[in-house]
């Protein structure tokens, strides 16, 4: 009896981390992929290019021993097996090789940039939260249980309208009201508090109303459930019942959503930082195109494909975590 009751533990510890341990493979097999892929792509972009991309950044008109001497220098002569491995030898050191406009290195560029893009994104992530989850609340208590037709209408028909709304038009919009219409807020830079504020619910706002209805569908769905039932028939506050209870269970697709929305958010940028003349990638990566700084512009590429990579794997753990029985059905 004493070596069966010691053996037992582990075994069954040993049963209950297998599931984790199969699904951080996955997870990080999967991220390895996707990061090979993603890599090859931006360095194939390059390639792709029709045409002598020093060329067509130097200009027509640059001579030819210029042209020469920056193909040499970016090693573009050489086997494309010899370059592909030069750049992944780069990515690893954290060279990412020099922009043929300002001639600083690409690092460099990005290290400037990127926490404007990231600061912005970040603030309309939570804007957008702080928003949709009361109104998506409010809304799935006044609709369910079939009431509320008009209000459900209403709310639904203006939350896809919303939704539908490129970011950057809606910044071109708050430009025009807020900044050239009224004059309350700056609308370029981000040199002030205030000049965060158009930008970050231009890209705020389709989000916010895209979450807000998935909110008020999940907590309808959890409002009719038997545990809230009998929340209520022990008397609880509403506000105990609807926040304690509902709300927690009605938040897993709506942190699924909320993942896939940061990483829009975070590409959304590349629009409304030059709405706004915001000194973020986004900017930076149109002037480059226009500019033919492919270097730039291919490493952008990979720090956006990056972020988004790894916003989706956060998310399915958290959603592990959360959900534990998702690993079960994964098997």
């Amino acid at each position: 009896m004493t070596v069966s009751s010691t053996v037992a533990p582990p075994a069954r510890n040993g049963v209950r981390t297998r599931p984790w341990v199969r699904f951080g493979a996955r997870r990080l097999g999967r991220l390895l992929v996707s990061l090979w892929v993603l890599v090859t792509a931006s360095f194939a972009m390059i390639h792709l290019i029709p045409g002598d991309p020093v060329r067509g950044a130097l200009g027509p008109t640059a001579p030819a021993e210029l042209v020469a001497a920056r193909r040499q220098a970016l090693g573009l002569n050489d086997p494309i097996v010899t370059q592909y491995l030069h750049y992944l030898k780069g990515l690893f050191t954290g060279d990412l090789g020099t922009s043929l406009s300002s001639r600083l290195p690409v690092a460099d560029v990005i290290a400037q940039r990127l926490p404007a893009t990231l600061t912005l994104a970040v603030l309309a992530f939570v804007a957008s939260v702080i928003v949709a989850i009361p109104l998506g609340v409010a809304m799935g208590v006044l609709t369910r249980r079939g009431h509320g037709r008009r209000t459900e209408l209403t709310f639904t028909t203006t939350s896809i309208v919303v939704a539908t709304i490129p970011d950057f038009l809606i910044g071109v919009a708050l430009v025009y009201v807020f900044g050239v219409r009224l004059g309350w807020l700056p609308v370029a830079g981000n040199d002030t508090a205030a000049a965060y504020v158009l930008p970050v619910f231009s890209l705020a706002i389709g989000p916010a109303a895209i979450l807000a209805r998935i909110v008020r569908v999940e907590l309808v769905g959890v409002l009719q459930a038997d545990f809230v039932r009998t929340a209520r028939a022990k008397r609880l506050p509403a506000r105990t019942v609807y926040l304690g209870h509902a709300l927690p269970n009605a938040v897993t697709a709506a942190l699924t959503l909320c993942g896939l929305l940061l990483s829009a958010m975070v590409a959304g940028t590349v629009l409304v930082e030059n709405v706004f003349a915001w000194p973020g990638l986004g900017s930076t990566i149109v002037q480059s195109i226009l500019n033919k700084d492919y270097p730039v512009v291919q490493a952008i590429v990979l720090v956006y494909g990056i972020g988004v990579l790894v916003v989706n794997t956060v998310v399915d753990v958290v959603l592990a975590r959360l959900d534990p029985r998702s690993l079960i059905r994964e098997d």
